[in-house]
């Protein structure tokens, strides 16, 4: 069943992504979206953390400007003359040309989270584009009740869509990831949401990105053995040195959790 060729499992390698939330040219980092402070130049952590053993990286714009089609394309020009890994960009992309732009700049995929929710066929329409393997869905959700909940708009929005229903319908038009961070956990560093992320997984026949929660080594740890997620991302933990990315796949190896080192 499980036998997508972006599938993590089988003796692939977990991966380590950092994600960098870009404002205005500078990376920013919040608690469950909010509260932003300054956390460097985008350009430079890329370059640091490729050196460090980063597997991927995201990065994301949450600056809603008229330019920002211009000045996310340099800064993606920028960082792929800085780094020799994989790189998704998100943010802002609403249709063909803005993802066109992107990956000639030199992005490897392109990331889509609200502007999916509010026009699907967006999904179909750039998996027929460029391939399935160039597009991450990222969903951010919050529980309301007893259910997980879709939220836009930098997880302002709660939106009538269930996330896993949501995750489903977005595999089976083309996404070829999904990056799913939890709200609850956003920030927190209390850890990743381990029951949702599970669940997910087991559903799902694409590669799925832990994000939201990670606070220490342990963490990573947790979510590969208790979930089997393909990766884990993080931010402000990676951003502020609490961790190093050598260390913690040495300590993921020492647990028996295939990374590369």
């Amino acid at each position: 069943m499980k036998s997508s060729p972006f599938r993590g499992r089988g003796g692939l390698a977990k991966r380590i992504i950092p994600c960098l939330d870009v404002k205005d040219g500078r990376t920013v980092k919040g608690v469950n979206f909010v509260d932003l402070r300054d956390a460097g130049d985008p350009v430079e952590l890329a370059w640091n953390y490729s050196n460090q053993g980063a597997d991927e990286l995201v990065f994301l714009d949450i600056t809603a400007t008229v330019e920002r089609r211009k000045t996310m394309v340099e800064l993606v020009k920028a960082v792929a003359r800085q780094i020799n890994i994989p790189f998704t960009i998100g943010g802002g992309i609403n249709e063909i040309a803005d993802a066109d732009a992107l990956l000639n700049a030199g992005a490897d995929k392109i990331s889509i989270n609200s502007a999916a929710v509010r026009n699907p066929k967006l999904i179909d329409e750039l998996a027929n584009a460029f391939g399935v393997q160039f597009v991450v869905i990222a969903v951010d959700t919050r529980s309301i009740g007893d259910k997980n909940i879709v939220h836009l708009n930098g997880g302002r929005l709660p939106t009538e869509r269930q996330t896993l229903e949501w995750i489903l319908e977005a595999e089976s038009r083309g996404a070829g990831e999904i990056l799913l961070t939890s709200m609850d956990h956003d920030g927190t560093k209390g850890g990743f949401d381990n029951g949702l992320l599970k669940t997910v997984n087991d559903a799902v026949h694409i590669p799925v990105i832990a994000s939201g929660g990670a606070g220490k080594v342990e963490h990573f740890v947790d979510v590969f053995e208790k979930t089997n997620v393909d990766a884990a991302l993080a931010a402000s933990v990676f951003h502020y040195g609490e961790i190093l990315i050598p260390d913690l796949k040495r300590t993921l190896q020492g647990n028996k959790i295939e990374v590369r080192i």
